[in-house]
């Protein structure tokens, strides 16, 4: 337990979540300022000016960072908060929230989900929480590297249509083509090759907005959680896309899982993802840094 904030930065992206993240923001800041929290609203034209704005306010010495929106703002705010003592809020307005999702928070789009949030902030409760590094950026969810991975790319060449359904349509596109991959993994030392759809690193157990693709991953075990899928045929993966949700996916016999410290993923033609967002081409070495990060929970 710490002490109530006294002064936060606000990070807003108005567009997350279609319009969510500035009427979350709109509904928010009335519950802080009532509880005598100064808040400083921070707006950037994009994702690099924001990161500017946030890292400077932290330098400033404001006692959060909150932000308001959904994964890919949480994923910017972990990289200007994690490894120091200034602890991370957040407003869950984005499509997936799946980081806020791990927290604990208010999932519902409203206004009141924003009020409970906003008050989750200002009674300054923490938890410490790890994170993942690979490529010089930490994330918080899950690294996408394989079929999933492909779709985000495909989806992110696309100019139309927009929203969820661009997404849908990608994922459609690349059912059509997509062949598994030979992977080679080094799971703490140990090399495996298989052949693989996809092969997901958590350090949380969700990414897509509530997808359990790493279930039973915690953010606080100091470990990451390494899911392959065998290669499967593209009717049985159509099958087997709504047990996701559920987490039962896991008793598919083409379903494996590893706990490790660290991994390395390389195959052909992938650019990984993760919190949503495109991180670089694989090979990749992803590790965990254990309870490096500060969090507001409820």
């Amino acid at each position: 337990m710490s002490s109530p904030p006294r002064e936060v930065a606000l990070v807003t992206n108005p567009l997350a979540g279609r319009g969510r993240g500035a009427r979350a923001a709109a509904a928010a800041l009335p519950t802080l300022r009532a509880a005598g929290v100064r808040v400083r609203s921070l707006t950037g034209g994009d994702a690099d000016e924001t990161l500017q704005l946030a890292r400077a306010a932290v330098a400033e010495g404001v006692d959060a960072l909150v932000v308001c929106g959904g994964d890919g703002l949480v994923h910017l705010g972990a990289q200007v908060v994690a490894g120091t003592d200034t602890p991370l809020g957040v407003i869950p307005a984005g499509t997936g929230n799946d980081a806020a999702r791990s927290l604990g928070l208010d999932q519902r789009d409203d206004a009141a989900a924003a009020v409970a949030a906003a008050r989750v902030v200002a009674a300054g409760r923490t938890r410490r929480i790890d994170v993942a590094e690979t490529a010089g950026r930490r994330f918080v969810t899950v690294l996408a590297a394989g079929f999933d991975a492909r779709v985000n790319e495909r989806a992110n060449q696309m100019r139309w249509p927009r929203g969820q359904m661009r997404y849908n349509l990608a994922t459609l596109t690349e059912l059509r083509v997509f062949r598994p991959l030979p992977y080679v993994l080094e799971l703490d030392g140990t090399v495996l090759r298989t052949d693989a759809m996809l092969v997901a690193v958590g350090n949380g157990p969700a990414f897509g907005g509530g997808l359990r693709i790493t279930e039973g991953a915690r953010i606080d075990d100091g470990l990451l959680d390494v899911v392959i899928i065998e290669p499967i045929t593209k009717t049985d993966l159509v099958r087997t896309y709504p047990k996701l949700f559920r987490g039962t996916h896991v008793h598919h016999p083409a379903y494996r899982h590893h706990r490790v410290r660290q991994v390395t993923v390389a195959a052909p033609g992938i650019v990984a993802y993760a919190d949503g967002e495109r991180i670089a081409p694989l090979p990749l070495t992803i590790t965990v840094e254990p309870s490096a990060l500060t969090v507001l929970v409820p």
